[in-house]
């Protein structure tokens, strides 16, 4: 079967590239060396002077790898301070000075791409952003593997 134009990853990889790098021109417009991937983590110690990475992972809604990941970037940037914890695996994170001074800033921003946001959602036919909250849900009722799955085997794809 041939498939006729881009395929549900490429849509969405595509349309990352598209949401993030608009909001990433932002940040470099308003002078800032900050990557759109730091903000959940940004939210998630915005509430805390310092926070292990497991926490802090499980407050971003991001796996613990994609937070360590996340937290070595934002070091090598200068937002953030890490410390050893309690034990050789535990590592304590917590803003740096530079990350205090730009916070104000970001929730500027922030403001300004949740009103893009809402405003993107009014002119689509179906608000993106429910359309995103529905498809999630029903993907961890059943998994897009387990549906892959279901389709490999009744076409006996693999062996």
């Amino acid at each position: 079967m041939n498939q006729e134009g881009p395929t549900l990853g490429t849509l969405l990889r595509h349309l990352i590239e598209v949401l993030d790098g608009a909001v990433e021109e932002g940040y470099k417009h308003a002078g800032l060396d900050y990557r759109a991937r730091y903000t959940p983590i940004v939210r998630a110690l915005m509430d805390s002077e310092i926070v292990s990475i497991k926490l802090l992972a499980h407050r971003a809604g991001v796996t613990h790898s994609a937070a360590s990941q996340t937290v070595a970037q934002m070091a090598k940037a200068g937002l953030v301070d890490i410390r050893p914890g309690l034990d050789a695996r535990e590592h304590l994170i917590s803003f740096s000075l530079n990350a205090v001074k730009i916070i104000p800033t970001l929730q500027e921003l922030w403001q300004a791409t949740n009103a893009a946001a809402t405003e993107l959602d009014a002119e689509l036919p179906y608000p993106l952003s429910k359309l995103l909250k529905i498809t999630i849900a029903t993907l961890e009722r059943r998994s897009f593997a387990d549906r892959r799955e279901h389709h490999i085997r009744a076409n006996k794809v693999c062996r």
